[in-house]
């Protein structure tokens, strides 16, 4: 099936394939977005490959309409929190799921694991991202809120390293990188708190 990153954003109208290149083609030029479902002004589906023909990602637009796919996929994704911790992130995302009118699916393809294709797929993502109102998911790993923070754990009991999170207290986001590592970090955030010996930064709020 393959390894899936997305952008969830709440606006339903999405940019044309030309703002799009504008948006990362600058600081990548090698690489070139070509339509292979719809039209350039209404594309479904995009293909993000190298000038070498070595392509890196599909990008499938959804729109989240009654008894579509979208819908159906964010439907998954709110069945698959019901286990997730913190509840405080938990119900935070059930909420912003529901207000979601567009999904932005990026399937990894083999220039993705070069760093060339990374970054090119990363500009690409963020561009989208950064529009407003949208949340990034990635398999194996779990969502962000709307500042690019992780909220919830769904990574692999074995992962390890420094990951940016943020947990919701209070109505307020407090933003820190923790060792994922680190059974006493892993066991605050899973509480929705911020681990004894760090640091929070405030974020926006609600």
């Amino acid at each position: 099936m393959g390894y899936f990153t997305r952008v969830l954003s709440k606006d339903e109208e999405f940019p044309s394939i030309e703002e799009l290149a504008d948006l990362f083609q600058g600081q990548h030029p090698e690489y070139r977005l070509v339509v292979e479902e719809g039209t350039e002004e209404g594309w479904e589906t995009l293909l993000l490959a190298g000038i070498d023909e070595v392509e890196v990602a599909l990008i499938e637009r959804k729109p989240v309409l009654d008894g579509s796919v979208g819908q159906d996929e964010i439907a998954d994704f709110i069945e698959d929190l019901r286990d997730c911790r913190p509840k405080s992130g938990v119900q935070w995302l059930e909420n912003y799921l529901t207000a979601v009118k567009t999904v932005y699916a990026f399937q990894h393809l083999q220039g993705a694991d070069t760093v060339e294709g990374g970054n090119a797929l990363h500009a690409l993502r963020s561009a989208l991202w950064e529009r407003g109102d949208a949340i990034i998911q990635a398999d194996g790993e779990g969502f962000t809120n709307e500042e690019g923070f992780h909220i919830v754990w769904q990574f692999s009991d074995s992962v390890s390293g420094p990951w940016n999170m943020g947990v919701l207290q209070d109505g307020v986001w407090q933003h820190f990188t923790m060792d994922l590592g680190d059974p006493d970090h892993r066991a605050a955030f899973m509480k929705g708190a911020v681990p004894g010996d760090l640091t929070a930064v405030l974020g926006a709020g609600r």
